[in-house]
């Protein structure tokens, strides 16, 4: 049995990532650190490196609540620390009496370095306050490289752990039939929009799965599939529960409020 059955085509190409690592760790017989994940990357890796008894893996994000999160492979022996990770906090310092600082622009003044998205994790705003993890290997030129975002001047200070934001997500759980799992059926029934608007939505790149851009209104959507969908929040299909009798999906759905 193929172990690409398990996933989406378009995932063959971080499987084989994965299996790399692991083979490394085998090889080697030490441990091996990713860059940051998201959780769908994280689940993969969990499924393909949990039924292997000489691998191990652990995950670690900076918070206990971190959505991204650096993957280490190691083999049996080992134990990991929090310093394996190589893990930096930085509090981003700017004007906050003139400037109000948002997700979008912090991510987009960040990876205009040239950075890619998988060498920093979170970014944590809180009542003015902007926090940034990313890997020690990048922080030198982070700090000397960022230093506006937007028109706001900024300066990054490095901080503790125990420093961190704490941010407190909501999720509302409801119960949806769907006719399909098709995306346009999906997210019209979840963010309760016509389908037509779904459709529009889909072919302007405003909607991702699993973090990732989907342009496709027939992609076939599954539990555990994380959706956002620009200017209507995050939701997460938390598991399907069969068919009713007109032969629709039953499904529970976790929104975020």
């Amino acid at each position: 049995m193929s172990i690409y059955q398990h996933f989406r085509p378009e995932e063959k190409e971080f499987i084989d990532q994965v299996i790399n690592w692991r083979q490394y760790v085998e090889d080697s017989y030490a441990p091996k650190l990713t860059d940051f994940l998201d959780p769908r990357e994280q689940k993969i890796v969990n499924t393909i490196i949990g039924q292997n008894s000489d691998v191990k893996v652990a995950f670690a994000g900076g918070t206990n609540a971190s959505e991204r999160k650096r993957a280490l492979l190691y083999p049996t022996y080992y134990e990991p620390t929090e310093d394996d990770f190589q893990l930096s906090i930085y509090e981003i310092a700017y004007a906050k009496k003139f400037v109000t600082l948002e997700h979008p622009q912090v991510l987009g003044s960040i990876m205009s370095l040239g950075l890619s998205r998988s060498k920093f994790g979170d970014i944590l705003i809180k009542a003015g306050d902007v926090q940034l993890i990313v890997c020690k290997e990048v922080e030198d030129y982070i700090r000397l490289q960022l230093e506006s975002i937007g028109k706001a001047k900024v300066e990054l200070k490095l901080i503790e752990k125990d420093k961190v934001i704490a941010l407190e997500e909501e999720w509302v759980e409801m119960s949806t039939t769907l006719a399909s799992l098709r995306l346009d059926a999906t997210i019209a029934a979840i963010y309760n929009i016509s389908r037509q608007k779904a459709h529009v939505y889909i072919a302007s790149s405003l909607v991702k799965v699993n973090w990732a851009a989907v342009e496709n209104a027939s992609f076939s959507c599954e539990e555990g599939d994380v959706i956002s969908v620009r200017g209507h929040g995050r939701s997460v299909i938390k598991s399907l529960e069969g068919k009713t009798k007109k032969d629709k999906w039953r499904v529970v759905v976790g929104k975020l409020k």
